[in-house]
Order: C-alpha cells, then sequence, then structure tokens
C-alpha cells in the first residue's frame, strides 16, 4: 500500500487529487494501491456528511471533448479516512510513524503557505499548516523513518520552495535538533507543482436533483468539475515509482521546468477569473459561464487576454492554451461560481494578476486598462463588504496600495496604477451615487 496524506479536504483536491490515485487503483499498474488521508488544515468540526458516507462520494465531470458534450460520474472510495485536528491528534502522529506514507499533499489557498512567530510547537489548533507541517515531520524524524515527497498545490510562485522556507522558519524558531535540519534536508523531496482543473464544487439546488439521479441517489460530498486536467510535478528522486505518468483522469507531467507551466497557467486562466470576477459581480453575474455569454463582460475579457496578458507569453503554446482557456469558460454544465472565486481575492490577485501589471506597466510606462479595471472593482466591492469571502478594505487606497508587507513590494511604483486604480474607484462610487439619486 502506498498512503498519501494531503492538508485539505475541501472540493478540489477531492476532484482532482482523489481521482487520480482512483484511477491507478482501478489500474493497479503500480502493483500497490492507494490510500489517501485527509486533514482538515483548520480546527473544527467536520462535515457530518464524511462518517455518514465512509468518506465515499463521486465526482461529475462534465463539459466538451473533441466538440461533443460529456458528461461522466466517477465513483471515489480512495478516501480512506478524514481526521481534524486537534480532535485525532493521535491518529495524526501515528500517520507520521507509518513507514507506508509517502506522498505530501496540500491544498490551503494562497495564504496558507506562511510563516508566523506566534505558533507554538504541538499546537494543532490555530497553528499554520507550514506549522503542523514541521511537527508531523519531526515525529517521523524521532521514528527513524525516511522522508517523503511534499507537493504543495497552492497557486504560488516557487510553492515547494516557500513550503520548505517556512518549515526551516519553524526549526529556528523552535530550536529543533540540527540533526534534524540535516534530516529534512536530506530524506525529503519539496517539488514544484502545478495544478489545472476548473471544479465548481457543490452543485446548486436547481440541478441537485438531476446529478444525484445519475450517482444514484444523495451525495453531499458531490463535485462537479471539467473533464480537463493536469498536474505538473518537479521529478526528484524516485518520484517516478509512486506518481505515474500519463492520463489517469488528470493527466500527469514529471518534469525539471514546472515554471513555463505554471507561469502560462497563472498568468492566463487564473488572472483572468481573478480579474473578471468584480467586473461580473458588479453586473449581477452568479457564475463564469454567465459572464461569458454577455457580451460586454466577453469583450472585456478578451481584450484583457489578447493586449494585456499574451504579449508577456509570446509562445504559440501560450497562445492555444489561451484559446482552450476561454473554450473552457464557455462551458454550459460547469456552474462555477463567483462568489466562490473571489475568496480571499486581493491575495489571489497579488498572486494571479501582479507580475502582469508589474511587467506591462515597465514596458509601456503606462497601467493596462482592463487589469486595472477589474482590480478596481474588487476594492469597490470590499469597500461596501460586498466581496464574498474577503475581508472589508479600511485603509486609504495609497497607504494599502504602497504596503509593501502584503504586496511584497510598492505598488505606487508602478508607472500611473495608483492614479488610474483612484480613477476608476471613483467612477465607479460616482456612478453608484448618480443611480442612487435617480
Amino acid at each position: 500500500m502506498i498512503r498519501v496524506l494531503q492538508f485539505g479536504e475541501g472540493n478540489f483536491l477531492r476532484a482532482f487529487a482523489e481521482p487520480y490515485f482512483q484511477a491507478l487503483n482501478e489500474r493497479a499498474l503500480s502493483g500497490d494501491l492507494y490510500k489517501v488521508t485527509a486533514v482538515k488544515p483548520r480546527s473544527g468540526r467536520l462535515p457530518d456528511a464524511f462518517a455518514a458516507q465512509k468518506n465515499k462520494y463521486h465526482v461529475i465531470l462534465r463539459g466538451m471533448e473533441n466538440g461533443k458534450p460529456v458528461e461522466r460520474v466517477k465513483k471515489i472510495d480512495v478516501l480512506d479516512k478524514v481526521i481534524s485536528l486537534p480532535e485525532k491528534s493521535s491518529e495524526f502522529y501515528s500517520l507520521a510513524r507509518d513507514e507506508s506514507l509517502k506522498i505530501i499533499l496540500s491544498n490551503t489557498t494562497e495564504e496558507g503557505i506562511r510563516f508566523c512567530e506566534n505558533d507554538r510547537f504541538g499546537d494543532l489548533s490555530a497553528s499554520t499548516y507550514p506549522a503542523k507541517l514541521t511537527v508531523f515531520l519531526y515525529e517521523r524524524y524521532l521514528a527513524g523513518l525516511d522522508g517523503v515527497y511534499i507537493m504543495p498545490l497552492e497557486l504560488i510562485d516557487d510553492n515547494a520552495a516557500a513550503l520548505e522556507r517556512c518549515v526551516e522558519k519553524y526549526i529556528l524558531l523552535w530550536r529543533l535538533p540540527e540533526a534534524f535540519v540535516r534530516w529534512n534536508k536530506e530524506k525529503n523531496y519539496y517539488c514544484e507543482t502545478l495544478v489545472d482543473r476548473i471544479v465548481s464544487g457543490y452543485p446548486q439546488a436547481g440541478e441537485r436533483s438531476r446529478l444525484q439521479a445519475l450517482t444514484g441517489g444523495i451525495d453531499e460530498l458531490m463535485c462537479v468539475g471539467e473533464p480537463f486536467g493536469l498536474w505538473v510535478v518537479q521529478n526528484k528522486g524516485d518520484l517516478g515509482k509512486y506518481l505515474q505518468e500519463g492520463k489517469f483522469d488528470v493527466r500527469v507531467v514529471l518534469t525539471d521546468d514546472v515554471d513555463s507551466y505554471k507561469k502560462r497557467k497563472v498568468r492566463i486562466l487564473n488572472a483572468l477569473h481573478t480579474n473578471f470576477v468584480g467586473v461580473g459581480l458588479l453586473s449581477g453575474k452568479r457564475t463564469v459561464y454567465e459572464c461569458m455569454t454577455d457580451a460586454g463582460i466577453e469583450a472585456f475579457t478578451a481584450k484583457m487576454l489578447r493586449e494585456e496578458i499574451l504579449p508577456f507569453l509570446p509562445s504559440a503554446d501560450a497562445r492555444h492554451y489561451a484559446e482552450d482557456v476561454l473554450e473552457r469558460f464557455r462551458n454550459p454544465y460547469l456552474q462555477h461560481r463567483l462568489e466562490s472565486i473571489a475568496l480571499n481575492s486581493f491575495s489571489k490577485w497579488r498572486a494571479r494578476v501582479l507580475p502582469t501589471v508589474r511587467d506591462y506597466c515597465a514596458r509601456y510606462e503606462e497601467p493596462p486598462e482592463c487589469l486595472t479595471f477589474g482590480f478596481a472593482c474588487l476594492i469597490y466591492l470590499s469597500r461596501r463588504g460586498r466581496l464574498p469571502g474577503t475581508e472589508p478594505m479600511e485603509k486609504p487606497l495609497r497607504a494599502w496600495m504602497e504596503d509593501e508587507s502584503f504586496w511584497g513590494e510598492n505598488l505606487l511604483h508602478f508607472t500611473g496604477f495608483y492614479e488610474r486604480t483612484k480613477e476608476q474607484v471613483a467612477r465607479l462610487e460616482q456612478e453608484e451615487y448618480e443611480t442612487s439619486d435617480r
């Protein structure tokens, strides 16, 4: 048996990673069966559905393939157990001492990989994911076991290197032994990754009953995603023994060049999502598909892609990928809700959109029109508490945009970006005033 630990029990992992391991089990190519244990990364009670359904659920993949609609139902039973911390800390530590554990995955949003100097060793309730991982690895080290392959799926630059740096900081903070420092460096493989599949999550009430007819009954853990799936992983050590390359529900690529795949995906698919979500919400749209069937938003998205993003991704491969992305956005089966995309909007904008804004301002010495307007829409909505899953912005705009502790740099240094953003926000506020005054 090959055991996999994943930090996160949400829709994406259940519709992406677990179907892959399920497919490997069904084909039994390696001779070993996979078992996945999911850890809820934040404290709090798990949904009753995990226990009620014995961790079994269905993934429904819906979309267009070769110009034809497809709708596939896949039953998932590879999820062995789901544990919450600190309630199940004994199971957590027991897994650290399990020799069959080979892979650790995580999907804790862009905010998940961070260091907090207030985290205490052994605190499995309030600590960050990297802090929990450090404690877990230390337990494995004390058991005298080999390391594991650690693959963060968070959409940040150099996700594995960022996670490894956090672990190293916790080792220093907690004054753990020098021998553990060497073990972590020599025995564990931190692998950069890129993941690509649009997952819309639990279906809305209007289509729930029809989809549950496909699954054969009520399924409170059902996930809905698109057929497209790509998982690119940095090839280290003997990773090929545990991850099979090829198409197994998702297509897996082991490579030394994750960056080119990642830059293409983050700057096109993820940047478009993050930058038109505010525009869509202001227009009364609920889903990506509704946005793409609105002539104005579709034109805005196409212009943003063609004039502001693709000039910095000049390869033919990037252009083909961009065309595929627009087709994926027009998937009528996939109700990808804007309120889900809006979660942690500004940290997502920092990771997904900011690099292109920086490049555009440096090359053209003026801000990009569409990317700036999308940013202004997020600010406008946030100020009014209308941006789902994102704390209202309370700082003055100038002070907030020059806050290097959040952005990693001073946005006022981008030629004309602050002035254009301020102008666009003011315009949105004026339109609101004029509408309410009628």
